[in-house]
């Protein structure tokens, strides 16, 4: 096994005295606990060590390695200047795990650093780790960044660490590090709801027990509302370890301070069939994609039609027979909206009708939203079975006089200024207010915030 082991450890800046000044004396178990998993990693003399950082540079849709020969940090930012930590990087490990995630076309690799300083979430750990050491240099380092991606990405993430080590027959340990909940107490620094207790009873059941499979079926509103910072960072270590047994030991948790903070070792053991968690999970997202598409109506069938026809020929798709009326019958402005691991991938419409029919008014708006959309890059057929699709059928745009007209759950918006037009969908995600309607609606059409606007509201009719 190229993975010797892996700890889960916080990284509460308030842990070292130079900071805590005596308030560290409050979470005594998990310093006690952080030291042992520090002997833990340095007794079986890892060639590498793996760190997990939520703090390192992060991107929505990948993850990023540390660069370089190595780097150096500090606790200035925490009133620490003099508590200094520097580290040497295992780059020819790094440059590996670019190439491999290259030839997978997978979302790693080393370039578009940020900022090139350690951050408190990898010096933490690794400060006991040096001291584990006796003050004797650290082992080589590979840095890595979690990202805004599914969890399931961030669990292959890990199996291509273990597959990248192995290649290199380097022996790695790998530090997760995390803190839980940031909302266990109503005087913490980010206040009390109920989900924090709730996500740290469950995380720290799961860590304890190894049940890696279970860390991807957390959902996101409830690592959301609980404030947990760790999460995918335990993740990625988990799929180091996928199909293999693995043994686990729960050292502590604390959390006086309205932070949760969890201390576990794993030390994996023999090949297990039953922990093969990443097909596991891939059959079942096959499964909801079938289940998807066979419930997609005439409107997003169509859509998936066109789209996967441009993708894969390079050419528009021929209007296919026997559709209903109020396709081929029907005129009206048309949205297709494409999304790719719940985050939207495309989206270009109309705002009134520029076709013949409704229907193709969708196959048009739908390779736009696939190959034009200037925010995005074309799709690719790697992607498609990925996809999912709505398609948002227009009514008239009706004139309003006052905000009081519109509801951000029933009407999307149009505002004009001259020439600038801006267009909003109602009843998108994040989109909770009139005021934050009018403001995205502006913003996408250039018209600055005092600027007079004329308002126009319109319904639609979603098909998903």
């Amino acid at each position: 096994m190229s993975i010797l082991n892996a700890v889960m450890m916080p990284h509460p800046p308030i842990i070292l005295p130079d900071i805590g000044r005596g308030e560290e004396r409050k979470i005594q178990s998990t310093i006690d606990a952080c030291r042992a998993a520090a002997h833990f990693v340095a007794e079986s003399a890892p060639d590498t060590v793996i760190v997990l950082s939520p703090h390192a540079t992060l991107y929505s849709d990948w993850f990023h390695l540390s660069p370089g020969r190595g780097a150096r940090g500090d606790f200035a930012h925490f009133g620490a200047p003099g508590v200094r930590l520097d580290v040497r990087y295992d780059n020819a490990f790094a440059d590996a795990i670019t190439d491999r995630a290259r030839e997978q076309n997978f979302p790693a690799g080393t370039s578009g650093e940020r900022d090139a300083a350690l951050d408190h979430a990898a010096m933490i750990p690794l400060y006991f780790l040096r001291e584990a050491y006796g003050g004797k240099g650290l082992p080589p380092i590979v840095r890595i960044g979690l990202s805004g991606l599914p969890l399931l990405k961030h669990y292959r993430l890990g199996m291509l660490l273990r597959d990248v080590s192995s290649d290199l027959s380097r022996q790695a340990s790998i530090i997760a590090s995390g803190d839980l909940s940031h909302r266990l107490k109503s005087d913490g620094p980010y206040g009390f709801r109920t989900e924090g207790p709730v996500y740290d009873e469950r995380i720290m059941d799961v860590m304890g027990r190894a049940a890696f499979g279970e860390l991807l079926n957390f959902s996101g509103d409830l690592c959301e509302k609980a404030g947990e910072c760790g999460h995918r960072s335990f993740t990625i270590m988990a799929g180091a370890f996928d199909g293999i047994s693995v043994s686990a030991e729960r050292l502590s948790y604390e959390g006086p301070f309205g932070v949760g903070y969890g201390v576990c070792l794993f030390t994996p053991g023999v090949a297990a069939a039953d922990r093969r968690f990443y097909d596991a999970a891939m059959d079942a997202e096959e499964e909801k994609r079938r289940a998807v598409q066979a419930a997609e109506d005439e409107y997003v069938r169509l859509a998936r039609y066109g789209v996967e026809t441009f993708v894969r020929t390079g050419r528009a798709a021929k209007l296919p027979e026997g559709l209903p009326e109020e396709l081929t019958g029907l005129r009206a402005g048309v949205f297709v909206s494409l999304h790719k691991d719940g985050q939207l991938r495309g989206c270009i419409g109309t705002t009134a009708p520029t076709t013949v029919s409704v229907a193709r008014e969708i196959l048009q708006n739908g390779v736009s939203a696939c190959a034009r959309d200037p925010r995005f890059p074309p799709v690719t057929e790697r992607e498609l079975s990925d996809l999912e699709y709505s398609v948002d059928v227009l009514g008239e745009a009706e004139n309003i006089s006052s905000l009081e007209e519109l509801d951000v759950k029933r009407y999307g918006v149009i505002v004009t200024n001259g020439l600038r037009r801006g267009l909003l969908l109602p009843d998108l995600e994040g989109v909770d207010t009139v005021a934050r309607q009018i403001d995205i609606a502006r913003q996408k059409a250039g018209i600055g915030e005092r600027e007079e606007v004329s308002l126009q509201r319109f319904e639609v009719v979603r098909h998903v």
